[in-house]
């Protein structure tokens, strides 16, 4: 089907941005750190995307797209770097609306992130000639490693949103994997991965939106108070 990968950036933007204006939420009030938020993180994944891009790491099936690209990326996957941090990060703001309580420190949850971390960084380096893997889990790990010590005070909540967005992360990504269609809207090479997969999707995929997400919270995070 022709632009279904720019169909699912829609549907996927649809709903968070309806209920963006619901009265306890409030997001669009938001809206100035979260776009900042998603520019800083851009910033780092789309030269990151074009590199893996160009190097055949992974790719994309044409059949599934408009055909209208920059930098040899489909248009559609720069949206993806829009609509998605702004669904997940909506999830994070009602979490912190629904579930105040949830911010905070505890000795045990950072035991158990500091674990966690080193948990990925240890297999990302034991992955070291799978470039998707290694860099992927090296990162993410690192950086989750500076919140832990940093103890930020909204890591707990933001946890809890990443694990709620799997739900819907795990529909999308897998439709855009091949989950239910013919053959794959973006396709991966298997000499850069594991190769564990949830059903159609790369288990690294699962990693590489935690730091996505993580990147963009952070600075949301840290412009929100004065928006």
């Amino acid at each position: 089907m022709k632009g279904l990968y720019l169909y699912i950036d829609l549907l996927t933007l649809a709903g968070p941005l309806f209920l963006s204006f619901d009265k306890r939420v409030r997001f669009y009030r938001h809206w100035k750190a979260l776009f900042a938020g998603i520019l800083v993180m851009m910033l780092a994944f789309i030269p990151w995307d074009i590199a893996f891009t160009n190097e055949g790491i992974w790719g994309f099936n044409e059949r599934y797209l408009t055909g209208v690209s920059l930098f040899n990326l489909p248009l559609e996957e720069w949206l993806f770097f829009i609509v998605v941090p702004y669904a997940c990060v909506f999830i994070y703001a009602c979490v912190l609306s629904y579930f105040p309580k949830v911010s905070g420190t505890s000795k045990l949850f950072f035991g158990g992130a500091r674990l966690f971390a080193l948990t990925l960084i240890t297999v990302g380096a034991m992955n070291y000639g799978r470039l998707y893997t290694s860099i992927t889990f090296l990162t993410a790990g690192f950086y989750l490693l500076y919140h832990v010590y940093r103890q930020s005070h909204y890591l707990r909540a933001f946890i809890m949103a990443y694990v709620i967005s799997l739900i819907p992360f795990l529909i999308v990504n897998g439709v855009l994997t091949g989950t239910g269609i013919d053959g794959e809207i973006v396709w991966y090479n298997k000499l850069h991965n594991m190769g564990l997969r949830l059903v159609t999707i790369p288990i690294e995929d699962t990693i590489y939106s935690l730091l996505m997400l993580l990147i963009t919270t952070h600075v949301f995070e840290a412009l929100k108070k004065s928006n």
